[in-house]
């Protein structure tokens, strides 16, 4: 799912509230749903709730509306790294659950994931999944005007080479407001190429997608979801946020 547009500047006091108010409808989500991850859950069950919460809140999915998306949410399971099509598969124990909310209210899209580790947890997938948490808060912490792109690549790609894991490499952040993806890449990994800086008023997507030992992903015969090509974990945390001269606003975090 990409589709790169020109980069909108958010100015108006007007639409930083309607960004925040949606960024809301996507925190409260994740909370709700995730909690909902147990065993014996399908994925379509998951799924069928988000609907339910998408127009109770007047809102749209995104994936949906912008791509016909097979479902209002994507629900990533173990290898499955994006956009992971609900189904009547059933959630087991031991599984790692990526829960990726995009959605739409009054013109405006925010976009965010979680992962859940189901009972009983790997070490291992709690370490993968711990990772992409703290490379995502590490990067938060820089996102801000006049820092080069390269540097939020830079600091999430040290971390994640500090506890022995790999980024998916062709799975970036990108700008997100009018529609999903939109300008600039941001990308996980140091390359000096992503030069240019943020700006006040940019609104983007910060997504540490990582493996347990890969860089590279393979396309599901459905034309959507993307695993890891050798079969390995994934995790994924994400936020929406709006660039200002100091610190970002996260628009996909309760306050």
């Amino acid at each position: 799912m990409e589709r790169q547009q020109a980069v909108n500047l958010v100015t108006e006091r007007t639409d930083v509230e309607k960004l925040r108010r949606c960024g809301l409808i996507v925190a409260d989500m994740l909370d709700r749903l995730c909690a909902e991850v147990k065993v014996g859950v399908s994925t379509l069950a998951l799924d069928e709730m988000a609907g339910r919460m998408i127009v109770d809140a007047g809102a749209l999915s995104a994936p949906r509306k912008v791509y016909n998306f097979p479902g209002n949410i994507c629900l990533s399971l173990n290898d499955q790294a994006v956009h992971g099509i609900p189904s009547e598969r059933v959630i087991m124990p031991g599984d790692v659950v990526k829960v990726d909310v995009t959605v739409e209210s009054e013109g405006w899209i925010t976009d965010a994931c979680r992962t859940v580790l189901v009972d009983p947890v790997d070490p291992k997938a709690s370490a993968l999944a711990r990772c992409s948490e703290t490379a995502l808060i590490k990067a938060l912490s820089l996102a801000r005007q006049g820092r080069a792109i390269w540097e939020i690549g830079l600091a999430i790609e040290t971390v994640v080479k500090k506890s022995g894991f790999k980024v998916l490499r062709q799975l970036c952040g990108h700008g997100v407001g009018r529609s999903i993806h939109e300008a600039p890449v941001v990308p996980n990994f140091y390359d000096r190429r992503y030069s240019d800086r943020l700006k006040a008023g940019m609104v983007i997507t910060i997504e540490p997608i990582l493996a347990m030992t890969t860089e590279e992903i393979v396309t599901d015969p459905d034309g959507w979801t993307l695993r890891t090509k050798d079969g390995s974990l994934s995790a994924h945390f994400e936020h929406s946020l709006l660039i200002t001269e100091r610190e970002p606003i996260i628009l996909t975090l309760k306050p």
